[in-house]
């Protein structure tokens, strides 16, 4: 097999696509993998001319094809892309859009991967904590599964007006921030905020109301997990080291 090891971006995979198409045994992918015997492994070099390309060639069949790839290719799934390499066989075999051939494996699988991506990008909607900095600009810590800050920007953009704020993603080391008049990403690192005295204030109340209204013999973890993983816990004031 035939195995083309990518940057892990949208141009390297479309670049890829390029070079493994004519392969039949051939696998897309950006991480380490255990190799069998018979593995070959070509490392890819992104080629902006080769992934335009590929990009005109899946847009002439489907438009919005790109956006459903852009949206697998966010994903922390690790065969995420050879997933959109399959989708873009098929989409080439086809030669029209195949997001409604829901029988098929590999719209199957697509449709799978860009779920999981969307769904945490509804829930980080309502589940993003922002504190108030020294500064008086908001800040938001978390590590979502998926690469999708730069998709959550903008509502928090529109949501919050003139207000600068910071959503910092802690895996990835990158950040959208707005200065409260635009957003842009940055890639950043370790992070060291203080917050204002308002906000400690408030964090200190809501935890004693939190231990006070939670009735230890009444442990509703349960309940609460289903309301929110327990993974986001460790942003929460409230779960703060529980997590």
């Amino acid at each position: 097999m035939k195995i083309f090891m990518t940057d892990g971006t949208a141009t390297g995979f479309y670049t890829a696509v390029f070079d493994a198409y004519r392969y039949k045994d051939s696998m897309i992918t950006s991480r380490d993998m255990q190799l069998g015997l018979d593995s070959e492994v070509t490392d890819v070099t992104a080629d902006d001319a080769k992934a335009a390309r590929v990009r005109k060639r899946i847009d002439g069949i489907d438009k919005y094809a790109a956006g459903d790839i852009d949206l697998a290719l966010r994903s922390n799934e690790g065969l995420k892309e050879q997933a959109a390499f399959e989708y873009v066989r098929l989409l080439v075999q086809k030669g029209r859009p195949v997001r409604k051939m829901l029988s098929l494996p590999a719209v199957i699988e697509m449709n799978e991967i860009i779920g999981r991506v969307t769904g945490e990008l509804h829930n980080m909607k309502g589940f993003l904590r922002f504190m108030e900095t020294a500064s008086g600009a908001l800040y938001a810590p978390y590590s979502p599964d998926n690469d999708i800050t730069d998709l959550i920007a903008p509502h928090f953009k529109a949501r919050l007006g003139a207000q600068p704020f910071v959503i910092h993603d802690i895996r990835r080391k990158k950040a959208a921030m707005c200065d409260g008049n635009e957003w842009f990403m940055a890639e950043v690192g370790e992070a060291e905020v203080y917050l204002s005295e308002y906000e400690q204030a408030f964090e200190n109340l809501w935890r004693k109301y939190y231990s006070g209204v939670n009735i230890k013999e009444r442990p509703h973890e349960r309940q609460m997990k289903g309301y929110m993983p327990v993974r986001y816990w460790k942003f929460l004031p409230e779960k703060k080291g529980d997590a």
